[in-house]
């Protein structure tokens, strides 16, 4: 059946826009029917219909066929329905055309604002049914304008929005830039393109592992978690289901060459590689690579909050700059992280001694047990009258005064700690073997003299030779 001008361009139009031709006959349909309804100014019930063949579209009052006609505009009478139909019968509809060639410009204008209508409508129902099931997928764009902050990138015949919020801090894009992107959402309400797309997300980096690293791709390596501010730097948490790969490995590859790449197409963003571990505490250590990590505790396992303690040189590069490094590791673990230097932490453990201690107390030196006269002697030379003063002094300070040294500070802690913590000795006692508790407790005294005289030895040039 040969094919009218308006039928081809249809044709044409459906094809390029990738939407059912009988959506804009639909259209072009509707169209006619309100440029009708506004130009005859009437209530009756119009139809349109399109034939293809001579390209015209015609329009019908439709009215139902009855007895007694009550509603002119809506029904009419048997004789005057055969007149058009001889078959006609009551209950039916008849059609009476109406005369389109009046119609003219007001058609025309009609007919263009319905159709753009509906074919934007149908643009947006095919986007919304392409890619709503695709939400995470990688894939490849071209800048194709700018519009203020956003970016617009050209999807094959469908464009998407790339929002300020998704872009990477430190890259810049222009017009004709090719660049992968993960679909974020499908947003049915936008104004614009619908399909948002994001260079920020942490399944941006998983997707691009997953490319170049073959065991991520079948299933080997897992990635368990990924912590990542954009254009600056990433944390990957992997694990292994296979004993013999290396997860860690498999990601970084010979000489570096897998996560290389994925560096380029970041522009230069670090990636630190992590192997996961389901212990909090050890996977806490790994987390906060490349510090090094002292200890980490368990401060409040209902509110998921850790305590890690480091070097005070390595505490800067825990923390990281402006503080990233612990943040990304907080993300990774989805657990809050304090971190403490040592001597933050000696302090803070210090402050703690002296607030169990009762205001005002003060308990004399003769009652700790463990040490002996001469210690107790040393100590009360230097102003340590009480065990108060003595719990409070830093081993620094009491490796200072002459004859006591490294073994004497630990007995004076341990005899400290038994004083204030006396609970705690019953279950030493308690671990020790049957030989140990037989054999006879060495004299304080004396042992303390023989180690008192050979660091006096050793501090006095000339005695000893």
């Amino acid at each position: 059946m040969a094919m009218s001008l308006l039928a081809q361009t249809i044709d044409q139009l459906s094809r390029e826009k990738g939407i059912d031709p009988q959506i804009i006959v639909s259209a072009l349909e509707d169209a006619m029917v309100v440029a009708a309804r506004k130009y005859y100014k009437t209530g009756e019930d119009l139809r349109a219909q399109f034939d293809a063949k001579s390209g015209n579209v015609n329009v019908f009052a439709v009215k139902k066929i009855v007895e007694s006609v009550a509603d002119p505009q809506l029904e009419t009478s048997l004789e005057e329905a055969r007149q058009r139909n001889p078959k006609a019968e009551v209950g039916q509809e008849v059609q009476f055309p109406k005369p389109t060639d009046v119609l003219g410009r007001i058609a025309a204008q009609t007919a263009k604002q319905v159709i753009f209508q509906k074919v934007r409508e149908a643009e947006r129902d095919i986007v919304v049914a392409e890619y709503s099931g695709r939400v995470g997928e990688l894939l490849n764009c071209v800048v194709k304008r700018m519009e203020g902050p956003e970016v617009i990138v050209e999807l094959g015949r469908h464009e998407a929005r790339l929002p300020k919020r998704e872009q990477s801090r430190l890259e810049t894009y222009h017009i004709g830039d090719r660049l992968r992107v993960v679909i974020k959402e499908v947003d049915r309400a936008a104004k614009g393109p619908q399909v948002v797309v994001s260079r920020a997300d942490p399944a941006l980096v998983q997707r691009l592992f997953e490319m170049e690293v073959p065991e991520i791709y079948d299933g080997t390596v897992q990635i368990k978690a990924i912590a990542r501010e954009a254009g600056e730097r990433t944390k990957v948490a992997v694990l292994s289901r296979d004993r013999e790969v290396d997860a860690v490995g498999a990601c970084v590859g010979m000489k570096g060459m897998r996560v290389q790449s994925i560096i380029r197409e970041l522009r230069g963003e670090k990636i630190d590689i992590i192997e996961w571990v389901e212990d909090p505490l050890a996977f806490a250590t790994n987390a906060l690579s490349p510090a090094k990590v002292s200890r980490v505790s368990v401060v409040n396992p209902q509110e998921r909050h850790l305590e890690v303690v480091v070097e005070d040189s390595q505490l800067s590069l825990a923390i990281g700059k402006k503080g990233q490094n612990v943040r990304l590791a907080s993300k990774l673990l989805d657990w809050h992280i304090d971190i403490k230097s040592e001597e933050e932490k000696r302090r803070q453990v210090e402050a703690q001694m002296a607030g169990m201690m009762p205001a005002g107390q003060r308990t004399p030196l003769e009652q700790l047990a463990g040490l002996g006269e001469k210690t107790r002697e040393r100590l009360a030379a230097h102003g340590i009258a009480t065990i108060e003063e003595l719990a409070a002094k830093t081993p620094e300070e009491l490796m200072a005064i002459p004859g006591i040294g490294e073994k004497m500070v630990q007995r004076i802690a341990a005899a400290v700690k038994q004083h204030f913590e006396p609970e705690a000795a019953p279950a030493e006692a308690a671990t020790e073997t049957p030989a140990a508790a037989a054999a006879p407790a060495p004299e304080a005294d004396s042992t303390e003299e023989t180690e008192v005289t050979a660091e006096i030895a050793e501090t006095e040039p000339g005695k000893g030779d």
